[in-house]
């Protein structure tokens, strides 16, 4: 620091001074309100890696799956009872109701989060 001072190319940021001096300074200690907002980023990373993770399983069921809309329940129950053979699996939309009349009669069916890429 003294070679900088004597050269000086030590200013104040604030004033641009070259007049500095070493001062005692406290360390950096986590507080109460700094505790928080580091509580907060984590929940922000932790997010951030669920989103990630959702994002993935849904870029894979959209290339894997067939999406059949509002008419998930009646293709379910088709392929189920029909044995009809689609070349995919199917996703798409049902209800509550649905999915525990199609849990009744034994057709098993997974919610998935989804989260919608507008809101990215």
């Amino acid at each position: 620091m003294k070679n900088l001072k004597k050269k000086n190319l030590l200013n104040c940021h604030s004033c641009n001074s070259i007049n500095i001096e070493k001062n005692l300074m406290a360390p950096s200690l986590i507080n109460k309100a700094n505790k928080f907002d580091l509580n907060n980023q984590k929940k922000f990373k932790k997010y951030d890696r669920i989103k990630k993770t959702i994002s993935e399983y849904q870029k894979f069921i959209k290339n894997n799956f067939e999406y059949v809309g509002n008419n998930f329940a009646y293709e379910a129950r088709s392929i189920h009872y029909d044995n009809k053979k689609k070349e995919k699996a199917i996703y798409g939309t049902a209800t509550k109701q649905d999915l525990k009349e199609l849990k009744e009669e034994g057709i098993d069916a997974q919610i998935i989060p989804w989260v919608d890429d507008k809101n990215n």
